[in-house]
């Protein structure tokens, strides 16, 4: 999470929430769940320290974490998650898509990932929240209205991108409607539910949130954090805000 320094509890709080959207393990596919497991475990424990008074006194005094914050306190962490957000359904999810797209939270998110990965398309459809392949015309319009008004620099990765990178993305996306299909059948998700359709959508990546949304983010940090060998009292820790 990139945070300035007095960033308050709250906006922690809605840092870790929204980066947690894109970095836990139920939302990658079978060989990517080791390394998204841990991530999302390195990020329970950042916000732990970010989010405790004293941790987060320590660390901006010192750059150190303490390695006795590790993952054996996870098994509270479904209850702890329970606390700080609700259980999100899959009317929770459409009603914070319909929110964001097209809100100045997403232009924000866009032109975000337009710099940091210079004008990458393909990158930037995968880090902004909500979007499919059917955003990137609206994206690349709203992108190229702002290098025009000279508000965004220019990135040769968008301005001069290929036909075939563009077509690569297009079979890409198709590839993964395929599978989201494929997979409802395997779950037995007819498309007369249209809550169960969505939700078999939800596994593929930026098609969707995950198998079984009503379970969101509870129960994550139960299932992936497991206690990790103690290596000492003290670790370092690079000190990025």
């Amino acid at each position: 999470m990139i945070l300035p320094p007095c960033c308050k509890r709250d906006k922690v709080k809605r840092g870790y929430y929204k980066l947690s959207l894109k970095v836990h393990p139920d939302r990658v596919s079978s060989d990517a769940k080791e390394e998204a497991t841990q991530k999302f475990q390195a990020l329970g424990r950042i916000y732990r320290v970010l989010s405790d008074t004293n941790l987060r006194a320590l660390y901006d005094e010192t750059g150190e974490v303490d390695d006795e914050i590790d993952t054996e306190q996870c098994k509270d962490w479904a209850d702890y998650w329970r606390i700080l957000f609700k259980k999100v359904s899959v009317n929770d999810i459409r009603e914070f898509e319909t929110k964001y797209q097209g809100s100045s939270e997403e232009l924000e998110d866009l032109k975000a990932s337009y710099l940091e990965y210079e004008g990458d398309m393909e990158q930037i459809l995968e880090n902004v929240l909500c979007c499919t392949h059917e955003d990137e015309s609206r994206f690349a319009e709203i992108l190229t209205d702002l290098i025009n008004k000279g508000e965004l620099p220019e990135y040769e990765a968008f301005t001069k991108e290929s036909k075939k990178q563009k077509s690569g993305r297009r079979k890409k996306a198709k590839q993964e409607a395929e599978e989201a299909e494929h997979l409802s059948k395997e779950l037995g998700l007819g498309k007369e539910n249209g809550d169960d359709a969505l939700m078999a959508m939800i596994k593929q990546r930026q098609q969707s949130r995950g198998q079984q949304m009503d379970n969101f983010m509870a129960g994550l940090e139960a299932k992936y954090c497991k206690p990790q060998p103690k290596k000492g009292k003290k670790g370092k820790a690079t000190k990025k805000k």
